[in-house]
């Protein structure tokens, strides 16, 4: 880097933070050599990343069905993340580059165990109900997720949680043994904090987060008005959000280009070049841990056979899939939730791929016969999916199976056939942490286990290794993970796709996170009005 692009970049960083008016900025980089054209257009850039109190923020996401609740016990979908964040807080957050930094904790520590974490809570924090934040409330939040009778998506998590008190201003959580990553887990949306109410939470008045909600219209609307005593500074710019669920592709990225809405995510790839010729939108992607899914219920029949289930994963073409469906957005999955983006991502272990014989090979180990398989779709589940299993229908026919893809209906899909039906087609974010992620879809028992997932040897290893503080010993166990849900899982992963998202010029954002889509679900506090 020149002198003059160094100039420039500190010119830019003094308009960001407000040292600098626009006369002395453009008289400044006129100064050092730059044309009038461009330092305009440096502090025209310079402005827009500069966050802005006010306006009315207009969102839609390809989520969303009208049984949707706000329970941080039932929360499933993409639209419920955002709402959730939105209205309430969490005790840790992730910011922008993946770090784990305080929320409604201020710090926190362990024993040298990890057995005993200690979290430290934040003073003067208020509800959208006008009470002040206590540590009864944080705890009667994390017990809404504890004991025998609890169905929360959280349970898994808490399961291993023996005790958790107040000391001071302090809560104390004591686990049954190690987890050198429990802080991450406390950034999840399950785990917002809301006032405390008759023995659980009143998680219907909201929580302390930078938006009360005004109007609900489950899985299809969400109106917000900023909350005026929020704690969090440079946080909740926009005055007033709408955010809709627009479940249409077309329809979603229309209402784009129309100006009807300022930023979508699940941007419809196979139109995606269309979309980037628009000069007044911009796309932006990046790679985290999403991936899309066929999950069997490997507790029922024909799935509880381990050949039909290897027979299917040599049966799908999954790089054919990831060039038709991805459009080249992702790459393709080997059988396992932890992929390129997760810390104890194995990139050594042998890729699966399409091999009709070693297909009919398991498929004839089965035993089943000539019998015909359906498999449960809708783009519901993520915008491509039943050309997905139309795709696996075809490369499976080469191996001889026969597949019967069933057309779902959106509405409805993820109550109705998302672990009801014994095949079907789904998509999971992802986790901050290879933990989280495997004790949520795979831990025996588990709200989310949507593949009745239960295997000795993994489940073992799923505790030893939260537990172990020994990095090398760790990626081992998290290695023999993969491997083993690559050759005997219920789950079929044929991609990792990227988070992609467009936005028109009257919105604006810092550093983004891609841990999940729309600023790691976190958009409606991080983002502004230009």
């Amino acid at each position: 880097m020149d002198a003059q692009d160094k100039h420039a970049k500190w010119l830019i960083g003094e308009m960001e933070m407000g040292r600098m008016s626009r006369r002395e900025f453009l008289g400044r980089s006129t100064a050092i050599g730059l044309a009038m054209g461009v330092g305009t257009g440096l502090f025209d850039a310079a402005h827009a990343a500069t966050p802005k109190k006010g306006g009315h923020m207009r969102l839609a996401m390809g989520h969303g069905a009208t049984s949707d609740t706000l329970d941080p016990a039932t929360i499933a979908n993409g639209l419920q993340w955002v709402v959730s964040y939105g209205v309430a807080n969490t005790l840790t957050e992730l910011d922008a580059q993946g770090n784990l930094v305080g929320a409604l904790a201020t710090e926190w520590s362990s024993s040298p165990d990890a057995k005993v974490w200690t979290f430290k809570l934040r003073d003067g924090v208020e509800f959208h109900n006008g009470k002040t934040m206590t540590t009864e409330d944080v705890i009667a939040s994390l017990n809404y997720h504890r004991g025998e009778e609890s169905t929360s998506v959280g349970k898994p998590v808490m399961d291993a949680v023996t005790e958790i008190k107040a000391d001071g201003n302090t809560i104390v959580v004591t686990l049954a043994s190690g987890n050198a990553d429990f802080p991450f887990n406390f950034n999840e949306v399950t785990f917002g904090i809301y006032p405390a109410k008759d023995n659980g939470i009143d998680w219907q008045a909201g929580g302390s987060g930078g938006y009360i909600l005004k109007n609900e219209q489950p899985g299809q609307r969400y109106e917000f008005e900023r909350n005026p005593n929020y704690w969090k500074d440079g946080a909740a710019h926009a005055d007033t959000i709408d955010l809709q669920s627009i479940t249409d592709p077309a329809a979603r990225q229309n209402a784009l280009i129309t100006g009807e809405v300022d930023c979508i995510d699940r941007v419809e790839l196979k139109t995606l070049s269309l979309m980037e010729r628009n000069p007044n939108i911009v796309i932006e992607e990046g790679a985290g841990p999403l991936h899309y899914t066929f999950p069997m219920l490997t507790k029922v029949a024909p799935f509880d056979n381990v050949h039909l289930r290897k027979a299917l994963k040599y049966s799908i073409n999954r790089q054919d899939i990831v060039d038709k469906i991805l459009f080249g957005h992702g790459v393709v999955g080997n059988d396992h939730p932890i992929g390129p983006s997760y810390r104890y991502h194995a990139e050594d272990i042998e890729q699966l791929s399409y091999d009709p014989d070693k297909a009919r090979h398991h498929y004839e180990k089965s035993g089943l016969g000539d019998i015909e398989i359906n498999l449960s779709a809708s783009d519901a589940a993520y915008s491509g999916a039943l050309d997905a299993a139309v795709l696996f229908q075809a490369s499976a026919k080469a191996a001889g199976i026969n597949i019967n893809v069933v057309r779902e209906p959106n509405d409805g899909y993820w109550s109705d056939v998302w672990m009801n039906k014994p095949w079907s087609a789904s998509y999971w974010g992802g986790y901050s942490t290879e933990d989280t992620m495997l004790t949520t879809g795979f831990a025996p028992g588990a709200a989310w286990n949507d593949t009745q997932w239960d295997h000795p040897r993994f489940n073992e290893l799923l505790v030893s290794a939260r537990a172990e503080l020994d990095e090398g010993l760790r990626a081992e166990m998290y290695r023999e993970i993969q491997v083993i849900l690559r050759d005997e899982g219920g789950n079929i992963v044929p991609m990792f796709a990227n988070e992609v998202h467009a936005r028109n010029d009257k919105i604006a954002h810092g550093d983004l996170s891609w841990v999940r889509g729309f600023d790691g679900r976190r958009i409606l506090e991080r983002w502004w009005m230009v």
